[in-house]
């Protein structure tokens, strides 16, 4: 029976792996559709290789830092008990990785390419995992704390915070570094509207996300014996919120349709465990108004180019599931308890604190000695020609 249990939990978080590695397709083809057709190819591309980058990063160095397991050890030990520790490393790089696929999004079609990957190898390097191992191993006492303090530990089941508001935050960060795409704003107060490129692929992209994300939050009990159907309704709720809610605050704009079902699901991840299916319903409802309202301060009065709205969707409203986790997690509202809300604002606000002064130094450093951004002439060409040499789509058929 042991044997068994221990093969079952290899194979359940495994498959959550795959679920969540399924979902930087989602990612890919969410920037896809969004951005302009001459950055379309860059999209793809720097999806795949920020994953693989962030691979080596997370193995040789962020999982240490998080978990202290390292790899350094002969296949025959690594491979005990059905190789679990080596599953449960795959399922939580993809969460990882999670972080520069966001960032990704916001710093779209005027970032050079190197530079980026560098950031990605320091983020889920040392960054992403540094408050990872605060919120969910004990590091440096401050749970403890936490508990002390307010009752209860910070609690985030499925990463509002530890994942989402980190991501979105070190975006934002990445984003104003950057500045905004040329033409998109001009000196006399206009703005160039920058349509996407295909509703469909933004589409496609937006519904794979969803999808994994039934992995992402479900298979982070990561033993079988702790799957919870609850989490699954919450999030399948906090979805359908999310979702309506944009529909309605976005005045049935496709962009804002298909962003919906995300911020739903970004806000339930931190208590996706402990509410009432209403109470994420509710959480959902309120990320997906809190995302159309932002996007839209953000992009036309506050003109941040934050393209596919990274720090709305992940910053915002992962920094409200944290908070909303206290609220409707708690037994007065219908949920389980074993929360309380001063360690999740506590714990919320510090995982903002690490991710912006993290994306200071990373970005800042790399802005200061190799440059951030394509030159003009390089991002009026496209990052696909510039930086790939080809379009998605020729311009023309061969003769044979």
């Amino acid at each position: 029976m042991e044997a068994l249990k221990s093969a079952s939990d290899t194979l359940f978080i495994l498959l959550g792996a795959v679920m969540v590695l399924a979902m930087h397709a989602g990612f890919a083809f969410l920037e896809l559709g969004t951005v302009r057709k001459k950055s379309q190819v860059n999209a793809l591309v720097k999806i795949m290789v920020d994953f693989s980058v962030s691979t080596v990063a997370y193995f040789f160095i962020g999982y240490a830092i998080a978990y202290g397991t390292t790899f350094f050890a002969g296949a025959e030990g690594l491979a005990q008990k059905n190789g679990y520790d080596l599953v449960k490393f795959f399922f939580l790089l993809t969460f990882a990785a999670a972080i520069p696929a966001i960032v990704s999004g916001g710093i779209a079609e005027r970032a050079k390419f190197n530079p980026q990957l560098a950031a990605t190898f320091l983020l889920v390097g040392f960054v992403y995992p540094f408050f990872e191992g605060i919120a969910w191993n004990q590091h440096l006492g401050i749970q403890a704390w936490l508990k002390g303090a307010f009752g209860e530990e910070f609690h985030d089941f499925a990463g509002s915070i530890v994942v989402h508001a980190v991501g979105g935050w070190v975006g934002l960060v990445a984003v104003l570094m950057l500045g905004a795409r040329r033409g998109r704003y001009s000196k006399e107060g206009g703005i160039a509207a920058h349509p996407p490129s295909s509703i469909p692929f933004l589409a496609l992209g937006a519904w794979v996300l969803s999808v994994g994300w039934f992995g992402f939050n479900v298979m982070s009990a990561q033993t079988i014996d702790k799957i919870s159907g609850l989490v699954a309704i919450n999030s399948l709720m906090a979805m359908a919120g999310g979702t309506i809610a944009a529909f309605v605050a976005g005045r049935n704009d496709p962009g804002f349709v298909h962003n919906g079902p995300l911020a739903g699901l970004v806000a339930i991840c931190a208590g996706s465990d402990i509410m009432h299916p209403i109470g994420a319903l509710v959480t959902g409802a309120a990320a997906g108004t809190l995302f159309v309202l932002l996007f839209t301060v953000t992009q036309n009065r506050w003109k941040i180019d934050d393209v596919l709205g990274v720090w709305p969707l992940h910053g915002l409203c992962g920094a409200w599931g944290g908070i909303a986790a206290g609220i409707f997690g708690a037994k007065a509202l219908g949920g389980l308890g074993g929360v309380a809300l001063g360690s999740q604002v506590a714990g919320t606000l510090l995982g903002i604190l690490v991710a912006v002064v993290g994306a200071t130094i990373v970005y800042g450093a790399l802005k200061a000695t190799v440059g951030l951004r394509l030159e003009a002439e390089e991002e009026f060409n496209g990052a696909d020609l510039s930086i790939h040499k080809i379009g998605s789509t020729s311009d023309r058929e061969t003769a044979w």
